[in-house]
């Protein structure tokens, strides 16, 4: 089958969205389907206002649906809600052509935080009317679904998407020595203001704070916080080292919709502590190694004394190739 996913986030971005999608065409590939992107770097594309990290692709009409006909899938998902993926949308309901699509942003959420005099209810509006036309809708998690309902998503609908971590360095992680003070707390994610960074480095916790990443926040808080290190952006095995060398992953974010990279955490044997919230609620469940907690640093501090061998082990219920199995069983074909 060659199936076309249509994107508005793509490499070099770095983040769950992109993992998820590249990481899923290849186990469809593997599987013996064509996987096609529709994606920024087929367009003229500018920065987003307020998120440079972030491109936007413009002018994409008619191009968007020149390209749908040239390749010419037997499936189309459409992953996110951007300008690519609206106008893949416009597409498929002019031509009446099936598409399923994927939830993974709370973008009325982000909007709340970067755009607050617009109303919540008119962003959460947009949400459900574009989804809703959608075959099959693929959400993150059970709690991300009872969410969706309340803002008028179509419950008959959703399908719950699991995500992965066993992918490249992650499965043998190669320890470094950090030559910081322990304990080392490890953030790594985006350096922005969704992510509620301030809650990890207002903690009151002996060691040293580490941050891996980027974004629009960053010169910011190196002079609010000037005892944290920012490291940077690390990716693949260098960020798996750091990792597996750190003692804890503190997780701050409240507006995620699944968090790959606490699996990849895991993964690699760190234990993990973060808010009671979508994301971390459905990963973490009623495991062992559960340090959820509203006391951020009640949570850190239970996370410590994780044994790292059952972080490792709990890791293990998270493939990509499950991930690519649900995609391909909900996929609408035309």
């Amino acid at each position: 089958m060659k199936i076309l996913i249509v994107t508005d986030a793509y490499f070099p971005q770095v983040n769950g969205v992109v993992r998820t999608l590249n990481e899923t065409g290849k186990k469809l590939e593997a599987m013996g389907h064509e996987v096609e992107y529709l994606n920024p770097q087929l367009f003229f594309t500018v920065p987003m206002p307020k998120y440079n990290e972030i491109r936007l692709s413009v002018n994409v009409w008619p191009r968007v649906s020149h390209l749908i006909k040239k390749i010419n899938p037997s499936a189309i998902h459409i992953a996110t809600e951007g300008p690519l993926g609206f106008m893949a949308r416009r597409y498929c309901l002019k031509n009446n052509l099936k598409f399923t699509t994927s939830f993974h942003t709370r973008f009325d959420k982000y909007m709340k935080l970067y755009l607050p005099w617009v109303p919540e209810k008119l962003s959460q509006k947009f949400l459900s009317n574009f989804h809703n036309k959608a075959e099959k809708i693929l959400v993150t998690t059970e709690s991300m679904k009872k969410e969706l309902i309340q803002i008028g998503v179509d419950e008959s609908k959703m399908v719950v998407w699991t995500r992965g971590a066993d992918h490249g360095s992650f499965k043998n992680p190669k320890k470094i020595n950090l030559e910081y003070k322990r304990p080392i707390w490890i953030y790594v994610g985006r350096v922005a203001i969704e992510k509620n960074i301030r809650a990890f480095l207002n903690l009151k916790l002996e060691g040293t704070k580490l941050l891996v990443g980027k974004g629009p926040d960053i010169e910011k808080l190196k002079k609010e916080f000037p005892d944290a290190h920012f490291l940077g952006e690390k990716t693949n095995g260098e960020l798996a080292s750091y990792f597996t060398s750190s003692d804890v992953f503190v997780f701050p974010s409240k507006t995620d919709t699944f968090a790959i990279v606490i699996c990849e955490s895991l993964s690699c044997g760190t234990p993990v502590a973060a808010f009671p919230v979508p994301g971390p609620k459905d990963i973490f469940k009623d495991s062992e190694i559960n340090c959820l907690d509203e006391d951020l640093e009640k949570s850190a501090m239970k996370a410590l004394k994780v044994e790292r061998e059952k972080c490792l082990e709990y890791s293990k219920n998270f493939t990509w190739d499950k991930t690519a199995e649900i995609f391909i069983n909900n996929i609408s074909p035309n």
